[in-house]
């Protein structure tokens, strides 16, 4: 996602101006969307643009319903260029979450298809040219949904029969889509919505060396363009590259621990044709648990935090996440 301040009292406003100072609207409108909605980068999660998500790839079971409800809290600062007159701007934002996963086979293979839909509550401050500003806001964000397929490595099999699977190398394919459903105003530069879709096309690679497991996931994040930007502007991001790797260690008792780690750049924006400069280059590094409380339960707790950054966001996030399972042979 790439949320958007709403604009200060005596912000400037694309009108009837000369070449100059258009540009230079442009500019100071792209540097405060474009590091405020830094933030959502990482956003929320057990589901998001660069997330860090473990085990993405991992055989399941065909046939098997996941309904899993999370709740993540982030707080934090924000880079800008040293010579936007932008200062001491700082976040907290309090999301929950609603996933629905349901496996299936495709081709002889394991897949999966899930919908995640997110609500949050957002407040942002800082100076922007010497007067303090301050914007807060609650409700739904951009509904996403995403199918992934196992290529080699993860046999479509039964809950019976997947009791005798051992894992050796896994490569699979997954697509993301964003839908532009959540709240927006477009008189606002702040959004939970940011209406326009996104898509994230991403290969995982998965390799278990007994009970430690290595996976590593390229992707790439296409935007649309929002054409009713703050007033009818028209915003266009360019794409995000990212690569996510994790190291994990699974108990006997079925429990897994994860260091996690993820690289993106990108995200260029501009706005009726004015480039900004506030391409990303950031690394974050985290860690995720997994606590099986039953049969049907499970229990996940996760945190990460900024390790470099160019622009945009540098904060630390922590979340925990419900999971029950049901299905054929539960």
């Amino acid at each position: 996602m790439h949320r958007q301040i709403s604009a200060p009292v005596g912000a400037p406003m694309m009108g009837n101006r000369n070449r100059g100072g258009v540009k230079a609207s442009a500019v100071r409108l792209l540097s405060l969307c474009g590091a405020f909605g830094a933030i959502a980068l990482l956003g929320i999660t057990v589901a998001k643009a660069q997330d860090a998500e473990p085990r993405s790839y991992s055989n399941t079971p065909i046939g098997l319903n996941f309904l899993i409800a999370g709740a993540l809290y982030s707080a934090g600062k924000l880079a800008f260029d040293p010579d936007l007159s932008v200062a001491d701007a700082n976040f907290h934002s309090k999301t929950g979450l609603l996933v629905y996963i349901r496996s299936f086979d495709f081709a002889g293979q394991s897949a999966k298809f899930d919908v995640i839909v997110p609500a949050s509550s957002f407040s942002a401050w800082g100076r922007v040219e010497g007067q303090p500003r301050q914007r807060e806001m609650a409700g739904l964000g951009d509904p996403r949904f995403r199918v992934s397929v196992n290529l080699i490595g993860a046999p479509a099999l039964s809950v019976k029969d997947f009791a005798n699977y051992r894992q050796d190398v896994i490569v699979g394919i997954s697509l993301q889509v964003s839908a532009p459903l959540g709240q927006y105003d477009s008189s606002k530069l702040l959004n939970l919505g940011n209406n326009r879709w996104s898509f994230k096309p991403e290969l995982g690679i998965s390799k278990a060396v007994g009970p430690w497991t290595f996976e590593l996931a390229p992707s790439v994040t296409i935007f649309t363009d929002n054409t009713n930007f703050f007033g009818g502007n028209n915003f266009v991001q360019a794409p995000f590259y990212a690569v996510q790797g994790h190291i994990l260690y699974t108990f006997q008792s079925g429990a897994w621990f994860a260091l996690d780690g993820v690289y993106f750049s990108g995200g260029r924006t501009s706005l009726n044709g004015v480039k900004s400069d506030n391409e990303q280059r950031n690394t974050r590094a985290g860690f995720t648990v997994a606590l099986p409380i039953d049969r049907q339960n499970s229990l996940k707790l996760s945190a990460s935090t900024g390790i470099t950054s160019r622009t945009g966001s540098e904060f630390t996030a922590v979340g925990v996440a419900w999971q029950y399972r049901w299905g054929d042979g539960y």
